[in-house]
């Protein structure tokens, strides 16, 4: 018998991808980050939807994703974001500069997403409409809504700051009352009365 020789694993195309929760005001928030940037904010980070989450983030970048604590060097994007939004909740008004992974995003969406991005700043808001014009795409404004609900990153990815034309806050993934929370933490919704 002779011994057949081991391939190496070329490690240096793998995607690594690191995660933590984080405790935030509108409830604890899963950060994923991978060597590119953030690529995953989720909502309501408890242990059924953490496990959901990553099981799809591990189908969709071919990598299971690691605690950053099991993480000899967590990538940094993971440390800026983690580090920007305890700012943002602090109330300290700035845009995010976190590199981004828009690995979980494509085409149209992609496009709206990446305006959104740029061009709307904290304390501010959008139409739906208005994000379909500066795209190009004047007609679609039902699809910016598809793209708002589908955002991999929000928060980061500000979705909450759009709105319907008839400036009625419309609808959001994370829930409406979240909404309102970082609305109003950006000053654009008055702070609830109790």
């Amino acid at each position: 018998m002779t011994d057949t020789p081991v391939e190496p694993v070329d490690t240096a195309h793998e995607t690594v991808c690191a995660w933590t929760v984080r405790d935030t005001p509108v409830g604890p928030l899963l950060l994923a980050a991978t060597g590119e940037g953030l690529v995953n904010v989720v909502f309501h980070a408890r242990e059924d939807t953490v496990d959901r989450a990553l099981a799809r983030l591990a189908g969709r970048l071919g990598t299971d994703p690691r605690p950053a604590a099991g993480t000899p060097e967590p990538p940094a994007a993971l440390t800026a974001a983690t580090e920007e939004l305890a700012r943002y909740f602090d109330g300290v008004p700035g845009p995010f500069t976190v590199p981004l992974d828009w690995s979980l995003t494509g085409g149209f969406h992609a496009r709206v997403l990446r305006e959104l991005a740029s061009s709307v700043p904290y304390g501010t808001t959008v139409g739906y409409q208005d994000l379909a014009r500066r795209v190009g795409e004047p007609g679609a404004a039902r699809a910016v809504g598809v793209a708002m609900g589908a955002n991999p990153l929000p928060v980061v990815v500000p979705c909450h700051r759009v709105l319907e034309s008839s400036g009625a806050i419309g609808g959001f993934g994370g829930g409406l009352e979240t909404k309102r929370t970082l609305l109003s933490l950006e000053g654009v919704l008055p702070e609830p009365l109790f």
